[in-house]
């Protein structure tokens, strides 16, 4: 069995601190960096780039929404046009700032409410998928298995790379449960190290409802703004080690 570890970082602004992305790239394997729409200043990407390089951490452009006030998780309604060209320029300037620090962009994941409007929005999918391919058309895409994202990025010639999430409640269809709903979020690393384990070992994680969804993941995260993360991601390391898993970066 293997599993690659991916967490969000590089989302902290300016004087306001986010997280502990020190402490989470010692233990996952793929760092999703923000591209300064949703979070993130150039200072700390930088940091945080060469932090993941010293690591031999692998480096993904978190591409989302223009909306630094809401952390990226209020949906917004933009021409495709728009949205492409916001994902060339995520890219690009995360691939600059990369390269700086002797690292490379090494895959793409969509962020928050972008993440989960391609699941089902193809219009918004396509697009995203039009700018990585202007952009990068070498790097795989994250995305939850069963998305409009991942089925039109596959049909562009794209690696895919399906993803499962340690720390959210899923819901019977595959989606993730609204953050608006309580229980959406989970926060007992012994509980998410639990369903990890079940998510690597078997490919299914139980919904909300107590039903079984399929996953088969090849990549699970940790939300880098969980008070928990750090916790929860040694948690899962120790876990996933003890029962023979391999932990290792897809890209």
């Amino acid at each position: 069995m293997r599993i690659d570890l991916n967490a969000d970082c590089g989302e902290s602004y300016g004087a306001w601190r986010l997280g502990d992305d020190a402490a989470l790239l010692d233990v996952v394997t793929s760092a999703n960096v923000a591209c300064g729409f949703h979070a993130g200043d150039p200072t700390t990407l930088r940091e945080t780039c060469a932090a993941a390089v010293t690591r031999g951490v692998a480096i993904g452009a978190q591409v989302g929404y223009a909306d630094l006030r809401g952390f990226g998780r209020r949906s917004i309604d933009l021409p495709s046009a728009d949205l492409t060209a916001d994902v060339i320029y995520q890219i690009g300037a995360l691939q600059a700032i990369a390269r700086s620090v002797g690292g490379t962009v090494d895959y793409v994941k969509p962020h928050g409410a972008l993440y989960n409007r391609i699941v089902t929005d193809s219009a918004q999918a396509e697009a995203v998928v039009e700018g990585v391919l202007a952009a990068a058309p070498d790097l795989p895409v994250l995305g939850l298995p069963g998305s409009a994202f991942l089925r039109l990025a596959a049909e562009r010639g794209l690696r895919v790379v399906r993803e499962a999430f340690a720390d959210r409640a899923y819901l019977p269809d595959g989606a993730l449960v609204p953050r608006s709903r309580a229980g959406s979020v989970l926060h007992d690393p012994d509980e998410i190290a639990a369903r990890v384990l079940r998510m690597v070992g078997d490919g299914t994680v139980e919904a909300i409802d107590a039903t079984e969804v399929r996953l088969a993941p090849e990549s699970v995260c940790v939300h880098g703004d969980n008070p928990a993360a750090v916790a929860v991601a040694r948690r899962l390391r120790t876990v996933l080690d003890g029962a023979g898993v391999t932990i290792a970066r897809f890209a």
